[in-house]
């Protein structure tokens, strides 16, 4: 009994302790009231718009802020109060859906600390997270997880495809302060792993050692032609003979063209430059392995995860072709919290989204195919009337030609 009412408050403690930092879901008008959108010199910035969408499965569920605008810089960020992940799991996370079907694009969302510049953010702006998807032509479909420490941004060594579709995503990245990670895509995991394996931010532990040499009775050929192998005498043989089935044209003069000679022909007994048969190599020892010794210049770094400020969240993005929307943006340290979130938000409407996109896909093909119709039906009648001008012409000309014949009959009379 008193074993489980201390697990009982330990549970409840853990309750109280996790904590939601930021949430916006853009679910009214004030949004702008919340963010700032950037002022930064000698960039053309786009619009937000708020909006679900062309299609959506709950209109105020999938509201969110909207690039509006073709071929244009997006920067609007929120700051929050500051905290530390010390101890605790970092939790990013929100939503994007690329109704315009991206070609080239970001749609990821930057962690910075709390002394941003809201007005002035722009793409050099120091951040210590960036993390979403990036989409440009085929070759780049990936979601990015960088990671600034000390000053310097690492860009994780996984590659992790993004979502390039036009429905809703979301992305979860969770930080732990046992220096481990997990990138969740739609509340599914796709990659995890440890900072310090995947990322190139501290020297490696081991180095291969520079005073090893290999040694220079090392065999490292698996195989070697045989010495006791030789060349038949009958190998020699030119590459190249004279045509036999070839004669000379009866027009050849050998004084004015030179004396008479056949083409050549490849030689069908030609077998090539002679190469002694391979046989194992008795003396093979394997590849030499450079030895390793510990990398002096390394030093373990269990704080690798830890953020001292963590103070605003942005969208700083380029875009192509406009219309991704941004929703859903949540900043905690309670995993089960996000994956709640996640299921409430995405989870209760994609597959009401589907649908929508499937109907507004059907409405756009019947529309197509009526305005087909129409113009083919335009372009008949254009072609009638053409038809009937043409006709009425001719019908004048005859007219014309029999009064000419009555004119002329009077002059002979």
């Amino acid at each position: 009994m008193q074993s489980s009412v201390v697990a009982l408050l330990i549970g409840c403690i853990g309750l109280v302790a996790a904590k939601v930092h930021f949430k916006e879901e853009f679910n009214d008008a004030k949004w702008e009231d919340r963010w700032v959108n950037s002022e930064h010199k000698d960039k053309e910035f786009g619009d937000w718009k708020l909006t679900a969408g062309k299609f959506f499965g709950d209109e105020k569920i999938n509201q969110g802020i909207q690039t509006s605008q073709d071929a244009k810089f997006y920067a609007t960020s929120a700051k929050f109060d500051k905290f530390t992940n010390k101890d605790k799991p970092l939790v990013i996370q929100f939503s994007v859906k690329h109704e315009q079907n991206i070609d080239c694009g970001g749609g990821y969302v930057k962690v910075f600390p709390s002394d941003l510049d809201q007005k002035d953010l722009h793409g050099d702006s120091p951040y210590l997270l960036m993390f979403g998807p990036d989409i440009c032509g085929p070759g780049t479909k990936k979601v990015h997880v960088i990671i600034n420490y000390k000053g310097t941004n690492y860009l994780t060594k996984k590659n992790i495809r993004c979502k390039d579709d036009e429905y809703t995503h979301v992305y979860t990245l969770i930080i732990n302060p046992d220096n481990t990670y997990v990138v969740k895509i739609d509340n599914k995991e796709e990659e995890k792993g440890s900072l310090e394996e995947d990322w190139d931010i501290l020297p490696a532990k081991k180095i291969k050692d520079p005073e090893a040499k290999k040694p220079e009775d090392h065999d490292e050929r698996e195989t070697i032609p045989d010495p006791e192998d030789s060349k038949p005498d009958t190998w020699d043989v030119p590459q190249h003979i004279p045509d036999a089935d070839a004669k000379k044209p009866e027009d050849w003069d050998d004084e004015m063209d030179g004396v008479w000679e056949a083409p050549q022909i490849e030689n069908p007994d030609y077998k090539g430059e002679w190469k002694a048969k391979d046989i194992p190599n008795p003396a093979y020892k394997g590849k030499w392995i450079h030895p390793e010794i510990d990398n002096p210049a390394y030093t373990a770094e269990p704080n690798l995860y830890l953020f001292k400020d963590i103070g605003a969240i942005g969208i700083d993005v380029w875009q192509v072709k406009s219309g991704s929307i941004f929703d859903n943006i949540l900043i905690t340290d309670d995993l089960e919290e996000a994956s709640k979130h996640a299921e409430d938000t995405w989870g209760a409407t994609k597959d009401a989204e589907k649908k929508a996109k499937e109907s507004a896909d059907e409405a756009d093909r019947k529309k197509a195919e009526e305005e087909s119709k129409k113009n083919d039906a335009e372009k008949k009648d254009d072609d009638d009337e053409v038809d009937e001008a043409e006709a009425g012409g001719d019908h004048e000309e005859h007219e014309h030609e029999h009064e000419h014949d009555d004119h002329e009959g009077h002059d002979e009379l």
